[in-house]
């Protein structure tokens, strides 16, 4: 029994050394799949590349894109150097045979914005991303001042922008409105309405308004010229031309009435028509004058 305890300890310890040998335990390497998940911003109109796996293009057996916009899906694949594009709208996927490929948009806009699922199959792996796309654009900024129940109310508007601006004011008062309005197009609109004291001095009126595409602050200062004038012009104009509308309207039923009350025309009064011996010229004049008789009634009533 002690013999055959020596024989196993024995074949043990050489199990071991021959498991730690690196010339004779070395592996053979084994297909990997690995999963991403990205969120991108992008500013408008630039130009994004957008890389699936880090393999080189002549590891790589196909490459598949799969996008998900706001009001349609497509794809866009390469196999065995064949490219079949179903997005049609300037995507491409590009490549070079020593370096990576990529997904390229050339002119990002909000039309781009969405989902963009990459599978790529390559001599020892397999890859799956998921990228969200977002776009990124700069507000229009504009300030003015405009009455409101009797009070002067200061409004500043960061219009058609992407994420939302934010707005603060310098002056002290009471913010009665502050409101964010998305749009269908995917951009945003905020408005901030301050309203101000009688005694407030608007010499030096401004709005701070910050957003992520910016790095400082933007301040915008009240001019007296930010009165929105084109709105009141476009009051005048309408009043006018109601005003002038109503006067012409007028005049006409006033002279319809002066007309209709003169005396009538009887037929009595009526030139006598000399006698004749053709009856079809009479019949014709007497026609005539009972028609002007009938479209003058006509008017009165």
């Amino acid at each position: 029994m002690r013999g055959m305890m020596w024989i196993w300890v024995l074949l043990i310890c050489f199990s071991e050394a021959w498991s730690l040998d690196p010339g004779t335990n070395e592996s053979t390497p084994m297909n990997s799949t690995s999963f991403g998940r990205r969120n991108l911003t992008f500013n408008l109109g630039s130009q994004v590349n957008l890389t699936c796996s880090k393999s080189t293009w002549n590891k790589t057996i196909y490459v598949i894109w799969r996008v998900k916009l706001k009001n349609r899906e497509c794809s866009i694949s390469i196999d065995e150097a064949q490219i079949v594009d179903k997005c049609k709208d300037g995507k491409s996927l590009q490549n070079i045979s020593s370096s990576q490929s990529y997904l390229n948009i050339p002119n990002f806009s909000t039309e781009d914005v969405g989902i963009y699922k990459c599978e790529v199959v390559y001599v020892g792996g397999k890859e799956d991303h998921i990228i969200n796309l977002t776009i990124m654009v700069p507000p229009q900024i504009r300030v003015w001042l405009e009455p409101k129940n009797n009070k002067m109310v200061a409004v500043c508007k960061a219009e058609r922008g992407n994420p939302a601006a934010n707005i603060s004011w310098s002056h002290a008062g009471n913010v009665r409105l502050y409101k964010v309005l998305p749009q269908s197009d995917g951009f945003v609109t905020v408005e901030s309405q301050l309203e101000l004291p009688e005694d407030a001095d608007t010499t030096n009126l401004s709005c701070a308004v910050s957003h992520p595409s910016w790095d400082q602050v933007k301040i915008v200062v009240l001019k007296k010229d930010d009165f929105p004038w084109l709105y009141v012009f476009i009051v005048v104009a309408v009043v006018i031309v109601v005003l002038v509308g109503s006067v012409s309207f007028a005049l006409k039923k006033l002279m319809t009435w002066r007309r209709c009350r003169q005396p009538d025309i009887s037929s009595s009064k009526l030139p006598r028509a000399e006698y004749v011996e053709e009856v079809e010229p009479y019949a014709s004049y007497v026609q005539r004058v009972n028609s002007i008789y009938n479209s003058s009634a006509d008017l009165c009533t």
